[in-house]
């Protein structure tokens, strides 16, 4: 139960960071939902295609916080520790050809910090 407990919170506080432009929230969670959801994009009974929808989703929401996102506003609501946010984010490359940059390009409001 800890563990829901703390993405709630991580997703509440990650929701009102100012620093993320309300747009790029607004799409994360409404990702975020679909993958709770029920209602799928591709029904799950469809072989292969059904699982993939939730996937790419998550592979979006993964690659914004991981890679297009500064890590350390990530790092500044991250509740799990150094351990598991490095464990996330190899997994977040790993899943990262699932967005092609094209999609990053057009969905994200997010300017990084130059420096």
């Amino acid at each position: 139960m800890k563990f829901f407990t703390d993405i709630k919170e991580f997703l509440k506080t990650t929701a009102n960071d100012e620093r993320i432009p309300s747009r790029d929230k607004k799409i994360l969670l409404a990702m975020i939902a679909l993958i709770i959801s029920p209602i799928d994009l591709i029904p799950d009974w469809i072989p292969i295609l059904g699982q993939l929808d939730d996937l790419v989703l998550l592979s979006i929401i993964l690659d914004y916080f991981f890679r297009v996102l500064d890590s350390r506003i990530l790092l500044s609501h991250w509740p799990w520790g150094m351990k598991s946010y490095t464990q996330v984010k190899a997994m977040a490359k790993l899943t990262s050809f699932f967005v092609p940059w094209f999609v990053k390009k057009k969905l994200w409001k997010y300017v990084g910090d130059p420096y």
